[in-house]
């Protein structure tokens, strides 16, 4: 993912009057452009799936429960991670299906308790949809997430080596 994503940023401008025109080029323009951004997009479907069921075959072998509770907690925000990289990812190339979907997004988080609407005005970078909103989703997924993911990664690795494998299948 990181070396195809690298790729992808060389063509890639985080802009509304850009995005599109720049996936439309990548996919019809640039010399294997269309096989690096699907290998990106099947390699974040294969690591949903496979977070999802290393998350599933842990849970399924108790591999979770004591002493291993706090792992498990790390390994959660992992998933959390990895479902806000693929939101974040699906948003970028600024199509009809990703401005719905920012939108919605950002009117769900609106509603969350108390700081919902800052949440919301944060997300957006302002009060509407925009080249604000394009860019912070875009920063999000090839910094924010990235950096916070790798962290967990190293405390979730650090803990599997203190705790001990469960023995688990």
């Amino acid at each position: 993912l990181t070396v195809t994503g690298l790729y992808l940023m060389f063509y890639y401008v985080p802009s509304i009057n850009h995005a599109y025109q720049d996936m439309r080029d990548l996919q019809f323009v640039v010399t294997f452009g269309g096989l690096i951004r699907n290998m990106h997009r099947w390699a974040a479907h294969a690591m949903v799936i496979t977070v999802w069921l290393h998350m599933a075959r842990v849970f399924l072998t108790g591999s979770y429960k004591k002493p291993r509770e706090f792992n498990w907690g790390v390994g959660t925000l992992l998933l959390l991670i990895t479902l806000l990289l693929s939101f974040t990812g699906y948003l970028l190339p600024w199509d009809q299906l990703s401005i719905w979907a920012v939108t919605v997004g950002t009117n769900m988080a609106k509603y969350a308790p108390i700081a919902g609407p800052y949440t919301r005005y944060l997300m957006l970078g302002g009060h509407a949809v925009g080249d604000a909103t394009l860019l912070r989703f875009y920063v999000m997924h090839v910094v924010g997430l990235p950096l916070v993911g790798f962290l967990l990664m190293v405390v979730h690795f650090w803990r599997v080596r203190k705790d001990g494998f469960s023995g688990g299948l």
